[in-house]
């Protein structure tokens, strides 16, 4: 095991290769991916690993939700675990997420949870399907949730699923040997946070128009002679602020992701640096089990924190178009 110690902060950014566990390590086991040249330019278009971790999240989601929303669409249940706790995480989304921050609070409902017994959780949409006379439930369900027309914010639904579900797909990748977070670069996910940053005024400039938006944005105050300064300086203030706010969401994700990986990856080189100075023996064999229990405990914590941060980014993202979309609440 003599040689060089590997570092942790090169396997948990991103590279121009794909390799098996420490590249130092098993240096042989590895994929060089490809790069394009970019046409006029001497530059070429690099692959990288956490792009291709990308691509396989969003095809991920594509092969569990699409036929999901096919099966839903044709007036079918979900049958099973595994589908039910896909619609269950839909559910979650609009109901806790999406219509509280983006509905203006003008509309609430009361979900009882006797209507559901016996039957799926409910209807992750509300399009009514063929043949909904012979569901009674249906009808229930729908009455409960109420129509689109009652909550507006449900338009923003879409962006805020697919937000969510891509960055925990992207959170939990990096629980699989071999893989890693996509979400633990800054690029990624200021990346996401610019995508955040443009619903915060596109939504607002799309339901009132944009001269009406960034008019609205200036506040009154009626203070002779100095008042349209104070009122330049919260306008300016206001308009930063949103930056603010979507950097503060790129750098709490990449931190979190970022730093549990780090820290997995520290616990599991103390068997490679044990290993190296006392040799394969006894000692070696208790830091192995120490580091694989720890690492298997704080995998644990990382699920939730993968959860969490999903939960986090996706939520902040609805609250802020919600601020802009009614700024009278």
């Amino acid at each position: 095991m003599a040689g060089h110690a590997p570092d942790p902060l090169h396997d948990v950014q991103d590279h121009d290769r794909f390799w098996v566990f420490f590249e130092e390590l098993f240096g042989g086991v590895r994929w060089e991916l490809p790069s394009f040249p970019i046409p006029g330019t001497e530059y070429r278009f690099q692959i990288t690993k956490f792009m291709l971790l990308e691509l396989i999240a969003a095809a991920l989601l594509l092969l569990i939700f699409v036929p999901l929303a096919r099966r839903i669409r044709a007036g079918g249940l979900p049958r099973g675990r595994f589908w039910n706790l896909f619609e269950g995480l839909l559910l979650f989304v609009r109901d806790d997420i999406c219509r509280p921050n983006l509905d203006g609070g003008g509309h609430h409902h009361v979900h009882d949870p006797g209507q559901d017994a016996g039957h799926s959780q409910g209807r992750a949409f509300d399009a009514r399907v063929p043949g909904a006379e012979d569901h009674p439930h249906d009808h229930a369900h729908e009455h409960s949730h109420g129509t689109s027309a009652e909550h507006p914010g449900d338009a923003y639904l879409p962006f805020l699923w697919t937000l969510f579900l891509f960055v925990l797909s992207c959170n939990l990748l990096g629980l699989i040997p071999f893989m890693g977070s996509p979400t633990a670069s800054i690029w990624m996910t200021g990346g996401l946070a610019l995508v955040s940053f443009v619903m915060f005024h596109a939504a607002a400039i799309a339901k009132v128009g944009v001269v009406n938006y960034f008019v609205g944005l200036w506040p009154k105050i009626d203070v002779p002679y100095v008042g349209w300064l104070f009122s330049l300086m919260i306008y300016v203030i206001e308009l930063f602020g949103t930056v603010i706010k979507s950097g503060v969401l790129a750098v709490r994700l990449f931190a979190n992701m970022f730093g549990g990986h780090m820290v997995l990856a520290n616990i599991l080189l103390f068997i490679y640096v044990v290993g190296n100075a006392a040799g394969m023996g006894l000692l070696w064999g208790g830091v192995t089990l120490a580091s694989v229990a720890g690492v298997v405990a704080l995998s644990l914590l990382e699920l939730f924190v993968g959860l969490l941060q999903a939960y986090v980014f996706t939520f902040l993202t609805a609250l802020f178009m919600g601020m802009a979309l009614n700024p009278e609440h």
